[in-house]
C-alpha cells in the first residue's frame, strides 16, 4: 500500500456513518449483509447508505456481489490488514512492539487457516 492508498482508505473510514458501516461489515464476517439489513441495523435512510457504500467501495475497503435478487456487501480483509500493516510499518523506531496476530484480522479466513486453526 502507498500513501495515496492509504489517504484514499482513511478518508473513506473519516466519516462517522461509513465507520459504522464499514464495522457492522466487519463484524458480519465473510457472511456479508445485505443494503436492507445494514440500513436498518444502523437506521441509515437507503439514499444515504448507497452513498457511503460506494465511497467504501471505491477505497477498496467493501466489496459487493449480486446472491439472486439481492446484493451482499463485504469487509475487504485484505485491504483493512494492508492499512493496518502500513499504519504500523515502521512504529516503535523499527522495533517489533506487535506480534504478527495482532495487526491480522481473525475474520480472514486465509490468515486464520495459515495460523492453524480450525
Amino acid at each position: 500500500m502507498d500513501d495515496t492508498d492509504a489517504v484514499k482508505a482513511l478518508s473513506a473510514l473519516a466519516q462517522a456513518s461509513r465507520l459504522q458501516v464499514f464495522r457492522a461489515l466487519v463484524v458480519a464476517g465473510h457472511d456479508g449483509m445485505t443494503p436492507g439489513a445494514i440500513a436498518e441495523s444502523l437506521e441509515l435512510p437507503a439514499a444515504t447508505l448507497s452513498f457511503h457504500l460506494k465511497e467504501l467501495a471505491q477505497a477498496g475497503l467493501v466489496t459487493q456481489q449480486r446472491s439472486g435478487r439481492h446484493l451482499i456487501y463485504r469487509a475487504e480483509y485484505a485491504r483493512m490488514n494492508e492499512l493496518l500493516g502500513y499504519l504500523t510499518d515502521h512504529c516503535c523506531q523499527g522495533e517489533p512492539c506487535l506480534d504478527g496476530g495482532a495487526v491480522a484480522c481473525r475474520a480472514n479466513p486465509l490468515l486464520h487457516a495459515a495460523e492453524g486453526a480450525p
